[in-house]
């Protein structure tokens, strides 16, 4: 059983910081790619960032030069470290990651639970 746990999200004044957290847990034999969305209400869920198991990055052009997407292999855990946060990026933020587990010859896509963060004016 594999799942992703993200922590970090809240309530922030616009020109804030907030880091989100997502560890990756369970039967895991390899992990590839693994990214952050978000999903504000009445809106589709969107990429913001992404990161490749090789360390390259790519992100969503309202995010880039304010937020940071990092990884730590050994701790099966992304991160996202978003400065300079604007209203607009109120949203529920999502984890995803591409794993395959111990004992199976595919990869699959797994999302977390979400996040909320909420940016005030």
């Amino acid at each position: 059983q594999v799942q992703l746990v993200e922590s970090g999200g809240g309530l922030v004044q616009a020109g804030g910081s907030l880091r989100l957290s997502c560890a990756a847990s369970g039967s895991i034999f390899s992990i590839n790619g693994m990214g952050w969305y978000r999903q504000a209400p009445g809106k589709q869920r969107e990429l913001v960032a992404r990161i490749s198991g090789g360390g390259s990055t790519n992100y969503a052009d309202s995010v880039k030069g304010r937020f940071t997407i990092s990884r730590d292999n050994a701790k099966n855990t992304v991160y996202l470290q978003m400065n300079s946060l604007k209203p607009e990026d109120t949203a529920v933020y999502y984890c995803n990651a591409d794993i395959r587990a111990v004992a199976s010859p595919f990869t699959y896509s797994y999302w977390g639970q979400g996040t909320q963060v909420a940016v005030s004016s």
